[in-house]
Order: structure tokens, then C-alpha cells, then sequence
């Protein structure tokens, strides 16, 4: 569940009472987890997996109530503001012009009260606080353009431009670090929250940042760029059955080399701060630490792209003798190569199974069954990115419904989700993870991305009062009976 999708009378979920209320589900559910989108300031697109920083909280999740309450807003300034028409759809353009308005209101009341935990903030995240929040401010001042637009001296950051930009936009930059504190401190509290109910917190990370970002403007030596700051390929998938030009993601590639040399530091400060966040992480695109696919930049499509070597095993080593074992769970999804497969095993983490693509050609020796499934991998009906069951069972070729009728045991009056979450949950993965609109049976329309797609993705939200009693208690009856309960809750009788 995104906390973008929450209910909120003020068009995007928030860290306030409905996370709260919807942690009280899960633990009522018998839940051990709640997982989310990346949780980033997303930027041109919506997408969570785009942000402007690998560090930074998305500031439209900031509750205004709870503001409200702690004398940084009055109800009057946001309560009457137009938050959009449909409570079921976020609206990405009007949360831009709508939302920072109100933010500056707060931040101004903020700043002016000097608070010494603010000073103690920005003081602690400082190593990447201070980029985020100039990079911030120089957006607002180009228009909203890429860096890679801007003033050469400024675009590569030259010491005199720098200085003048700190002083010009002082103001700017206390305001983005003044959001930052605001978001950390509601995320802080909400994570207590949801951990003193018993639920471990799951991030996912996307193994690249976006190009136009603070990550690479202020780190442009961690990637592939020219001596222009342009980047001289970037990351996207190959040509597939699904999609004959591939996919173009457009993300600037790191310099691998350049990042052995001092052990990925870069990448080990970036792992280490989400563990911060969440208490497991999920690691989106695994397979890119394999090999990567590098496209030509300026291509049009993903055509002319090469598979080139990632890392390997040396990453992981890093990751583990500087951070200790982490619960990492690898998205080790698309084409796998015997090399993937070894390096999975070799990292020792879970990867994937998703039962959806178990029945796409009605391969009976597919990995995706779920009588072939190692206890050491976590379970999904569909991903973010995958249609939603009733959706999936409206949409996919007859034949693999057909066949996932057959092994699933089906039952449209019992509803085909039901079946097909209670066949993840009976397998013999250790960890099962369903999407909310899942539980709740919703079709297509409910879906959260189509990859490839832009314009209508990220958007979708539930209504108040979806997440009550009645489904909580269908969901523990499930959870207790397939032996997926937390331990302090084993003991209960069926």
C-alpha cells in the first residue's frame, strides 16, 4: 500500500491518521509487513522511481492536520484550497501548484521558532541536506528545468557559482531543508507507530536515480557522464515480446569502476540510509547488478542497446562487511541469465515469484508456480507494475486464465482473488505480499503503473473506510489458517 494512496481529504495520502489507522489494520489483519513504493519527492512523470534525490522524503506526504495541531497552520489556509475532484486519483499538477504554497506558509513559522532539533537535523544530514536543498531552490529559480540545462559555471558546480548561488537563495534552501525536517519528523513517528504494533516496514529502492537529480548533479563522478555533465548512455531493458522498441528509462548509468575504487561508497551511504526508513528492503532491477543494458544517448528507443558488466558479488561483499547482513529482498524479475541466477544465490537474499506470470503461456514448468517455490523467496500475486488479479483474469490471453482456473481452483462466486491470494499464502514461501486493491477486488481500473506508459500511472488511492473490521478479520481468518501469523499471535486457536 503507497502512502500516496491512503485516503486524504488533500488529494494524496499522507503520514497522519489514515497511516495510522491502516497500520491498526494490518496488525488487526495479523500482518507482519507493510510494504511501500519508494517514498522519494517524485518529479516530471509522477514516478516514485524518478526522484530528485535517493535521500529526500516526498514533501506532499507531510500531513497538514497534523501541522495544524502543532501551530504551523491554521485549517483556514489549506481546509478551503481546491485538492482535486476525484477522491480516487491523485492529481499530480495540482499537488505542485496547491501544496508548496501552504508548505512555505509552515516553513516560515518553522524557521522563525528556531528550534534546536531543526539546527540538530540539518546539522546530522548534511552530507546530502545541503546539495538537495541548493538543487531545490536553483530548480525553482530555472524555471522547474533540468540541471542539465542550467549555467555551465553552475551546472558544473564551479566554486564561485556555487558560493553565489548559496548566498542568492539562502532563503530558498532553509525552506527545503525546513520540508525535509517536517517530513522526517512525521515519518519518524509514524514508523514508531507501526513498529510498536508489530509491523516491519518494507522500502524499495530503484537501483538507479534519475538523471536530473541532486544525486547526479553532486555527484556527477559516480556516473557515466561527459564533460558537459551529459551522460553518455543510459539504462532501459532490451527489445521483448512485450515491447518491440524495449524500454527507455532514460537514467543516467554509474560508473562502476570509478566506484570500486573507494569500495561504492556512494552506493553503501545510499543503502545504509534507507535502513534508516525501513526495516527490510526490497532492491528493484537486481538483475543490473549482473550486467546492464546501456543505450546510446539520444536514442529514440532502447534498440541499439548493449549488455555490459555490472559489480557482481564484489557489491554485495561490500555491502555486508561494511553495513553487516541487511534484510535486503531482490527483485530479480525479467531476463535471467544463468549468471543472475548465481548471483542471487551467491548474495543469499529472496528473490521474486510472481503467480501472475505463472499462467502467461501456460508452462507447466514455470518457476512462478507455486508448487515449485523455494521457502526462501518472497510471494506476489502482482507487483505495482502488473494488472490487478480481477483485472489480470479480464485481460490475460484465455488460455492462461483458463489454466489458472484449473490449478488455482478458481471460484468466481468465492471471487478469483480470494483464490489466488490464498495460493500464495499456502505456498511454501516465507514471506506472501498482497496489493491492497487486491484484497479488496478491484479491476483494472485500479491498477498503479503500466511500464512504458506515461500519464495516467501512480494515481490511484482508496476511498475512507475501505480498510474496516469485516476485511481485517477475513484477512486474520486467512493469515491464522495458512500459519502466517507474527509469533505473538501463533497461539490463538483457529
Amino acid at each position: 500500500m503507497p502512502i500516496s494512496s491512503l485516503p486524504s481529504p488533500y488529494g494524496i495520502g499522507t503520514l497522519g491518521e489514515e497511516a495510522r489507522k491502516f497500520a491498526d489494520f494490518l496488525a488487526a489483519g495479523g500482518q507482519s509487513c507493510w510494504q511501500l513504493l519508494p517514498v522519494g519527492p517524485t518529479s516530471y512523470g509522477d514516478s516514485p522511481y524518478q526522484s530528485f534525490s535517493s535521500f529526500a522524503g516526498n514533501p506532499y506526504f507531510i500531513d497538514l492536520d497534523t501541522l495544524a495541531e502543532e501551530g504551523l497552520l491554521e485549517k483556514s489556509e489549506y481546509q478551503p484550497l481546491n485538492w482535486g475532484d476525484d477522491p480516487e486519483r491523485v492529481d499530480y499538477g495540482l499537488m505542485y501548484v496547491t501544496r508548496y504554497p501552504v508548505l512555505h506558509k509552515a516553513c516560515r513559522r518553522l524557521l522563525l521558532q528556531k528550534r534546536p532539533d531543526l539546527a540538530a537535523f540539518c546539522l546530522e544530514q548534511k552530507a546530502w541536506l545541503d546539495d538537495y536543498a541548493l538543487f531545490m531552490a536553483l530548480k525553482d529559480r530555472h524555471g522547474g528545468a533540468s540541471w542539465f540545462t542550467w549555467p555551465e559555471d553552475i551546472r558544473l558546480r564551479r566554486p564561485e557559482a556555487m558560493e553565489r548561488a548559496r548566498e542568492e537563495l539562502a532563503e530558498e534552501v532553509d525552506f527545503w531543508k525546513g520540508v525535509q525536517y517536517l517530513f522526517f519528523r512525521q515519518w519518524n513517528a509514524w514508523k514508531k507507530y507501526a513498529n510498536d504494533l508489530g509491523l516491519s516496514i518494507i522500502g524499495d529502492l530503484p537501483i538507479y536515480v534519475s538523471g536530473d537529480s541532486a544525486d547526479v548533479w553532486a555527484n556527477p563522478e559516480q556516473f557515466q557522464l561527459d564533460e558537459n555533465g551529459l551522460p553518455t548512455e543510459v539504462a532501459g531493458c532490451p527489445p521483448d515480446a512485450f515491447t518491440a522498441d524495449g524500454q527507455l528509462w532514460g537514467n543516467p548509468l554509474f560508473d562502476w569502476e570509478e566506484m570500486k575504487k573507494d569500495s561504492y561508497a556512494w552506493w553503501l551511504r545510499r543503502i545504509a540510509f534507507q535502513f534508516k526508513l525501513y526495516d527490510t528492503l526490497r532492491i528493484d532491477h537486481f538483475r543490473g547488478f549482473d550486467s546492464y543494458y546501456a543505450i546510446p544517448y539520444g536514442d529514440k528507443t532502447a534498440r541499439n542497446g548493449i549488455w555490459k558488466p555490472g559489480p557482481g558479488i564484489a557489491f554485495f561483499k561490500a555491502v555486508n562487511k561494511t553495513l553487516g547482513k541487511k534484510d535486503i529482498i531482490a527483485e530479480d524479475l525479467g531476463f535471467l541469465t544463468p549468471s543472475v541466477h548465481k548471483l542471487l544465490k551467491d548474495s543469499g537474499y529472496p528473490g521474486m515469484k510472481i503467480l501472475e506470470f505463472a499462467f502467461d503461456n501456460r508452462d507447466t514448468e514455470s518457476d512462478y508456480l507455486p508448487h515449485r517455490y523455494p521457502t526462501h523467496c518472497v510471494v506476489y500475486a502482482g507487483t505495482h507494475d502488473n494488472d490487478t488479479i480481477q483485472g489480470w483474469m479480464a485481460s490475460a490471453p484465455k488460455r492462461g486464465v483458463s489454466f489458472a482456473k484449473a490449478y488455482l481452483r478458481l471460484s468466481k462466486r468465492e471471487g478469483y482473488h480470494w483464490g489466488m491470494m490464498r495460493s500464495a499464502w499456502a505456498s511454501p514461501a516465507d514471506l506472501a505480499v498482497m496489493q491492497f486493491q487486491d484484497l479488496l477486488g478491484l479491476g483494472s481500473e485500479a491498477r498503479m503503473n503500466i511500464p512504458s506508459t506515461l500519464g495516467n500511472n501512480w494515481k490511484w488511492r482508496t476511498l475512507p473506510g475501505t480498510f474496516d473490521e469485516k476485511l481485517s478479520k477475513r484477512l486474520y481468518r486467512e493469515t491464522q489458517v495458512y500459519q502466517r501469523l507474527p509469533k505473538s499471535k501463533k497461539k490463538e486457536k483457529c
